[in-house]
């Protein structure tokens, strides 16, 4: 049987972004995010602050390319962030599709 610092679990449990640090956390709490962007999918698109998805996107954006030139680098953070950014530009683009779609209707 393998020593626990040699096994697979035991690189993950020790690595630099395990789940001994910041590192994992801060990523596996920010997963909620992602999934209340995923419940508002269902949310009429009036009530979605413009504002809110655009600092969403560029943040997610930002931290996703951030999370990829620190040192540890640190993929699971990029990929939520990624996450966050694609639900917010999707929740943008619904906005830009509702309101051309409503100066259609008005000319």
């Amino acid at each position: 049987m393998a020593s626990a610092g040699t096994s697979a679990f035991g690189k993950f449990w020790n690595s630099p972004v395990g789940p001994k640090t910041i590192h994992f956390w801060a990523p596996a709490m920010k997963w909620g995010l992602v999934i209340a962007g995923l419940g508002d999918l269902s949310r009429p698109v009036d009530q979605i602050s413009v504002r809110q998805q655009l600092s969403l996107a560029a943040t997610g954006l930002i931290w996703t390319r951030w999370s990829t030139i620190i040192t540890p680098k640190n993929y699971s953070l990029a990929t939520v962030n990624f996450f966050v950014g694609c639900t917010a530009a999707y929740q943008l683009a619904r906005v830009a599709l509702a309101d051309k779609k409503s100066e259609e209707q008005k000319a």
